[in-house]
């Protein structure tokens, strides 16, 4: 067989190993995974028991998501021909890849970022033109340095996967009135529940003014609901055509529409989960205040640590106790990513962390 060459640039995903293998390894009772930014409180008991009364499993699902396309319309009081959905978001950033980028183009994102921007630019031929964070947040500026004939395509995340850092409404109103028409940016917005600082943009606002940017957000993150895989896109209605050409039919399950579609519905669950994690936040600074470590205060659900040596090591050393967390990040090789757990997880994290030190 012989396969495209530029397969040879990119690596399969690998997610970690088995928590049971795990266990076993190590001689440990508990495993504490603070690795992916799930939500340690779990899904709402209203969309667990929405999913128990499912009894039709037989027919393909409605490809249009008609109800959740109806809820979020009216959520966000926006046209209902604004929307895409996917099996995450991932899947839509698969679909944007596929109708903007080739041999012929380039995409351009800070780093460290989203890796998925990367593999799925790559598989299209084409590439990413990287800028340096700085001052750990997206440095919109750079990015602008950077434009050619050849962007079609640009990744801001916000908050920033894995820095936790924003980019603010005045920097963005600034950044999006000096792009190009033509180019499409892209608002990867997966942990914008989570934020509560003012200079945070609300990007819906801004579809009225700029017809060129395309906004990412999730049901996996704050609404736990990362194992039925369902995201959506918020762009105009031209570019929504341009992606629906490359979206695979039925992509989000009949179970996940439902699902996300209740989800909306329970504020409660949604914003106890977002106050419980501000919590553990300010419980953690303080403590790592007292270790003496660096880390860069986050808008998101999990948080920077600088740990003062090659972060595989610290990976390994926690791993150790029971605790998997996310190391090896481009030009931040000393920094670990850890994932905002309940309380009770965090106190144990941190005793952890005093026994490394």
């Amino acid at each position: 067989m012989e396969y495209r060459k530029i397969l040879e640039n990119l690596s399969p995903y690998k997610p970690g190993k088995n928590l049971e293998e795990i266990k076993k390894e190590y001689g440990l009772d508990e495993i504490v995974k603070l690795a992916s930014n799930e939500n340690p409180y779990g899904t709402s008991p209203k969309v667990l028991k929405s999913l128990s009364e499912i009894d039709i499993l037989e027919t393909y699902p409605d490809n249009y998501c008609t109800k959740l396309r109806k809820k979020l319309s009216k959520k966000y009081d926006i046209p209902e021909d604004y929307f895409i959905f996917g099996n995450g978001s991932v899947e839509i950033i698969q679909m944007i890849s596929r109708i903007l980028l080739d041999s012929s183009s380039e995409a351009i994102t800070c780093v460290p970022s989203f890796s998925s921007y990367w593999s799925e630019a790559i598989l299209q031929d084409s590439q990413i033109i990287e800028v340096p964070l700085k001052n750990y947040k997206f440095d919109l500026n750079g990015i602008l340095e950077k434009i050619n004939d050849r962007t079609k395509l640009i990744y801001i995340t916000n908050p920033n996967n894995p820095t936790g850092t924003i980019v603010t409404d005045i920097e963005l109103n600034n950044f999006l009135a000096k792009v190009p028409n033509n180019i499409l940016v892209v608002l990867d917005e997966a942990y914008f529940e989570f934020v509560k600082n003012s200079e945070y943009p609300n990007s819906i606002r801004l579809l009225k003014k700029f017809s060129n940017i395309c906004i990412l957000r999730t049901f996996s993150k704050a609404y736990g609901l990362a194992g039925l895989r369902i995201g959506y896109g918020i762009t105009s209605p031209e570019t929504i055509l341009e992606l629906e050409k490359a979206r695979v039919p039925f992509n989000a399950s009949f179970i996940s529409q439902i699902a996300a579609q209740t989800a909306i519905d329970d504020t409660d669950f949604v914003d106890n989960c977002i106050k419980r994690n501000k919590e553990v936040l300010e419980y953690l600074y303080n403590e790592l205040d007292v270790l003496g470590l660096f880390y860069i205060k986050s808008e998101a659900n999990f948080i920077m640590i600088d740990v003062k040596m090659p972060s595989e090591i610290a990976f390994e050393k926690l791993l150790k106790q029971g605790f998997i967390v996310r190391p090896s990040f481009p030009k931040m090789d000393t920094f670990i990513r850890v994932s905002i757990g309940t309380m009770d997880q965090i106190k144990k994290f941190i005793n952890a962390l005093k026994n490394i030190y």
